[in-house]
């Protein structure tokens, strides 16, 4: 059996140990259902709401802010749908290397609200161009909602979250940024940013599946996004994912107790394989600004490789070496029409590119296996 080495935790990252701990309990001894009123149900309440604090005051935010969800999908649907039907949004601002969960959720609401959608234009590298932003926020009086994510999930590129909430705001409009992939990774303060809905996956820094929040600013109402009991202070009907819950408050913490040492292993193991690339296989090139570690996410580094006849299998043939990376986002993996993201930024598809995304939990060793694996790959092409 080969080595096998994870570098797709942008995907999804291994579950804690000390999170497993805390959930177990959960699912075996403290089973009532919250929304009981005896005994059971009030003890399963009271974790919950715990939970609820414990996320509200890592985000400097209070419990009534945070609505739990199933994940960060259903998290940004919540958002954008809510904005456009409870808070008069005619107009929304995007991007064309958005999330799906924000992408189709935007295309949704324009097919069926009639919602006005403009995209802002990127940059060579990605990044969002904040004078054709502000452009935009200026052409309309309609009430428009700005949707942007913090980090892209397969190049890494990080928004300027408070230049942008700002701007939105001096424009009047609300700010919805996905931020799945760096909450957990970066410390934020809610109420001091200038944003109205944020939103998590808690499988993205080390905790469960199946279980996220959205963040809404007191001030924004909106109505639930699944309809059905008065769970979740009456804004998401259904018996909630308690253990799920419990496991998301947990990694938060443990992200947080430890967030400056994480980033800088994390940042050591990218400019690591950026090293060893740029000196030992020719015509490499990074997408996005991934050298930049101001502008850029720390776990994600995006890689076009030098061409071959056998792109199509490198990821497959990495996969049997061991090693676990993906060509782009795994929402959309199965798919042949290859990344929206990367065509969005006129990358060549004539060429392989891999997404490589590090945790805390690898290694220098792992991410030289995987390199030594890739060199292998390339000489068996030129053989």
């Amino acid at each position: 059996m080969s080595k096998r080495v994870y570098l797709d935790n942008a995907a999804t990252t291994p579950l804690a140990p000390e999170v497993f701990d805390v959930m177990a309990p959960m699912l075996k001894d403290v089973f009532g259902n919250p929304s009981s009123t005896h005994l059971y149900g009030r003890a399963v309440k009271g974790k919950i709401e715990q939970a609820r604090r414990t996320v509200a005051k890592l985000l400097n935010v209070t419990p009534g802010e945070i609505v739990f969800t199933s994940g960060g999908t259903e998290a940004d649907n919540m958002a954008i749908v809510g904005a456009v039907r409870d808070c008069g949004v005619k107009r929304i601002i995007s991007s064309p290397i958005e999330h799906h969960a924000v992408l189709h959720t935007v295309e949704e609401v324009e097919r069926l609200n009639g919602v006005k959608v403009d995209h802002v234009k990127l940059t060579a590298n990605g990044e969002v161009d904040l004078n054709h932003l502000e452009e935009l926020l200026k052409q309309s009086d309609e009430k428009t909602l700005v949707s942007l994510m913090h980090a892209n999930n397969e190049i890494g590129n990080l928004l300027p979250l408070r230049e942008v909430g700002e701007m939105s705001r001096k424009y009047d409009a609300l700010f919805h940024s996905d931020t799945v992939q760096t909450m957990g990774h970066y410390r934020f303060d809610l109420q001091e940013l200038p944003i109205d809905f944020a939103t998590c996956a808690a499988h993205k820094f080390h905790g469960p599946k199946g279980v996220g929040f959205l963040y809404i600013r007191n001030e924004v109402k909106i109505k639930p996004f699944i309809q059905g009991g008065a769970q979740e202070r009456s804004m998401r009907g259904g018996t909630e994912n308690v253990y799920g819950i419990i496991g998301l408050a947990k990694a938060l913490e443990l992200s947080h107790e430890n967030a400056d040492e994480h980033e800088k292993h994390i940042e050591g193991l990218k400019d690591h394989m950026m090293s060893r690339l740029d000196a030992e296989l020719e015509g490499v090139r990074y997408n996005g600004i991934c050298c930049d570690h101001e502008r850029s996410l720390h776990t994600v580094l995006n890689v076009t490789l030098p061409k071959t006849d056998k792109a199509e299998l490198l990821l497959f043939n990495m996969d049997l070496m061991g090693v676990a990376v993906s060509g782009g986002s795994a929402c959309t993996s199965g798919s042949n029409t290859g990344s929206h993201v990367l065509r969005g930024i006129d990358v060549s598809m004539e060429r392989p590119s891999v997404r490589f995304s590090f945790s805390r939990y690898n290694t220098k060793e792992e991410v030289d296996y995987a390199i030594d694996c890739l060199l292998k790959i390339y000489q068996k092409e030129k053989v």
